[in-house]
């Protein structure tokens, strides 16, 4: 049976953990799934690669082991293991594929290191916690598009940290494409070009998802995991 790890750690407290428990029953195809917190991931890494066939990073940073989390996404990213990650999880994507592709080796998140000279992600003019707010699907190229088959879509939001501006075309260049976008055209999707599924969403898709209409991400990332060789991606 299909196996998803969610990358987090989890606390009852935290609203969108408790979402993403519900939206991931909400699926109803057959898989089981189970959370892995971040400071397991570095003693067990090579017991949890080989025991799951996709990964969810999930909100809640800053996470007990921000490399751990890191790790992950690298394995996942090279060879082919469907992933999303939402909210922190879009976060920390964009902050290994920063220093693993682009080669800024001092890329950082603001809210763990806010001194850093190398933001890759930092603080929102505005934050975006508690709001719901419209999308625009920029590539209709992208498997984004083709899963969820509209233009535009509207979203809630719980954070307060997102891709910084300045390395977004560089990101976009790089092939973490930008297929999602606000009004002010600044990245809240994010896809992998070449990758079976490798998706970053700085919204929290847990939250609109329902029984009587499961979340498309969520769906496709669980249609997405198939026991199979792994290939290498770079």
């Amino acid at each position: 049976m299909k196996k998803l790890g969610i990358i987090g750690d989890y606390m009852a407290s935290n609203a969108s953990h408790v979402a993403t428990n519900q939206a991931l029953e909400h699926v109803g195809e057959s898989f089981i799934f189970e959370w892995i917190g971040t400071d397991r991931i570095e003693a067990e890494f090579n017991a949890i690669i080989q025991s799951h066939h996709g990964f969810l990073i999930a909100p809640g940073s800053p996470y007990k082991s921000m490399s751990g989390v890191l790790q992950i996404i690298q394995y996942a990213r090279q060879h082919a293991m469907p992933t999303l990650g939402t909210c922190g999880g879009f976060q920390h994507m964009v902050i290994e594929f920063a220093r693993n592709v682009l080669g800024i080796q001092d890329a950082e998140h603001a809210e763990t290191n806010p001194y850093a000279s190398r933001l890759v992600i930092n603080s929102l003019s505005c934050s975006l916690k508690g709001q719901t707010l419209p999308i625009q699907i920029v590539d209709k190229d992208s498997k984004v598009f083709n899963i969820l088959k509209t233009g535009t879509i509207t979203e809630a939001y719980y954070c307060n940290f997102g891709l910084n501006t300045g390395y977004q075309q560089q990101i976009h260049e790089a092939g973490f494409r930008m297929v999602g976008s606000d009004e002010h055209q600044e990245a809240r999707i994010l896809e992998l070009k070449g990758h079976p599924f490798f998706i970053a969403t700085l919204f929290v898709p847990q939250h609109s998802s329902s029984y009587e209409k499961p979340h498309p991400l969520l769906s496709a990332l669980v249609q997405a995991m198939q026991p199979a060789e792994k290939k290498q991606y770079t």
